[in-house]
């Protein structure tokens, strides 16, 4: 039954493996619920709506990769795309919640015809195999980065750009904490180490005044003041066709990067390079747009911290329905979940970070034409703090070496079709 309804193989992992991953990668994107209503309220759009929705939207989406796609991911309304959602296209440029909501449905629609056509299957079959693996330590880099942030560790400095928090006090001293604890429970192989370590950490914070929890249950509040919000006058506006085009560009290679990335961390790419069921996670993840547009939240994509739970030997569909589970019961019990601080979290994704760093050992450093695209993908990820930018700064520059040093016959048509359309990232 397990096989059936989850892609479940007892040859390579085990229920009890399943459910600590799916527990796993839910406590690592956890935050998504106090964050996301954080920063699309300043919109004007009701708080206590958006965490419900954002519940709700993350849950169905979740629950839809486990039994359609069978696949170990979370999903829920993206960070940075919810940011260019709240502070670009409201704050910004000027326009309405419901403009922005009316784009983000736009762009759900197109990404299921998109996944329909089976165009973005492609997109990812042209990516060359050393970038597969750049994307891969990319992404460890960049929630390592996350990390650090969220645990105070690394802050915005205005000479350095960033600098080394105040590691001796407060939420960055329980980060350093959690990572020492979560580290010698990985050395020692405890099973269930990173779920433990956030328990661990999370404890730690109570004395520490790190931890504060406000009561267990709560009444979900209403969904209705965001509900099936649109402005349709605005769908043929130059405006819409602009703020569409971004939103498809973000999402698009966000999800290609994380999909290849974590999918790489647990070897489920086939000997052809190619991830199973990548088209089933795909029109998941454009369902989930179209419906998180529906239900009142910005765009949904599948998240990278579902690299926690896959560190932990999640493999099947059993780790998205336990994280899809989690979602639901955090409806009802908002302020227990929510008690979890973000420096509990940070050092699962620090670790995390490493683990996501070993296919680089596969690629072929001492082959510039490959290792320089490969670096510039890897290292744009963190210093551009975009996914979707590492990945195409790396295509471009893969093709344009490879075409200026006459190595062309490493060129696909794909790989062309692929820059050219990487090109009007920047111009459009």
């Amino acid at each position: 039954m397990l096989k059936k309804l989850f892609g479940f193989d007892p040859r390579i992992t085990t229920v009890r493996t399943e459910v600590l991953a799916g527990i796993t990668t839910f406590l690592t994107m956890a935050y998504i619920l106090a964050v996301n209503p954080n920063i699309l309220s300043v919109t004007g759009m009701d708080k206590g709506a958006l965490f419900t929705t954002t519940v709700l939207t993350s849950a169905f989406t979740t629950l839809l990769m486990a039994f359609y796609a069978k696949l170990p991911f979370g999903l829920a309304p993206g960070m940075g795309l919810n940011a260019f959602f709240a502070y670009t296209v409201c704050l910004t440029m000027g326009y309405s919640w419901q403009f922005a909501l009316t784009a983000v449905l736009i762009e759900g629609i197109i990404f299921i015809l998109l996944t329909v056509s089976n165009l973005r299957e492609k997109i990812v079959n042209a990516l060359p195999p050393s970038l597969k693996l750049a994307i891969g330590g990319g992404i460890g880099l960049f929630i390592a980065f996350l990390g650090l942030q969220n645990a105070g560790i690394i802050v915005s400095n205005e000479a350095t750009l960033v600098s080394l928090g105040n590691i001796t006090s407060g939420q960055a001293l329980l980060g350093i904490a959690g990572l020492l604890i979560t580290s010698i429970l990985l050395v020692k192989r405890v099973r269930g180490a990173l779920l433990i370590g956030i328990l661990l950490t999370t404890l730690i914070g109570i004395p520490m005044g790190q931890t504060h929890m406000d009561g267990i249950i709560s009444t979900p509040p209403s969904i209705k003041p965001i509900f099936f919000q649109f402005q349709w006058e605005h769908i043929f506006t130059k405006e819409m066709v602009i703020v569409v085009i971004t939103f498809l560009f973000m999402d698009m290679f966000d999800t290609i990067g994380t999909l290849v990335g974590v999918s790489t961390k647990a070897n489920m790419i086939d000997k052809n390079g190619r991830i199973p069921r990548l088209k089933q996670a795909f029109l998941t993840d454009a369902i989930g747009t179209t419906a998180g547009a529906c239900l009142g939240t910005s765009t949904v994509t599948t998240f990278v911290e579902s690299a926690s739970g896959v560190s932990e030997g999640g493999r099947s569909g059993l780790t998205a329905f336990t994280t899809a589970i989690c979602f639901l019961l955090a409806l009802f019990l908002a302020p227990f979940f929510l008690a979890v601080p973000g420096a509990a979290t940070a050092p699962v994704l620090i670790l995390v970070g490493l683990m996501m760093m070993a296919p680089l050992k596969q690629l072929d450093f001492t082959d510039y034409s490959e290792s320089i695209p490969a670096f510039i993908c890897i290292v744009f990820m963190p210093f551009a703090y975009s996914i979707s930018d590492g990945i195409v700064l790396g295509l471009l520059s893969y093709v344009l070496i490879n075409l200026l040093c006459g190595k062309v016959k490493k060129l696909t048509i794909g790989m062309y079709i692929l820059a050219a359309f990487f090109m009007l990232k920047f111009f459009v």
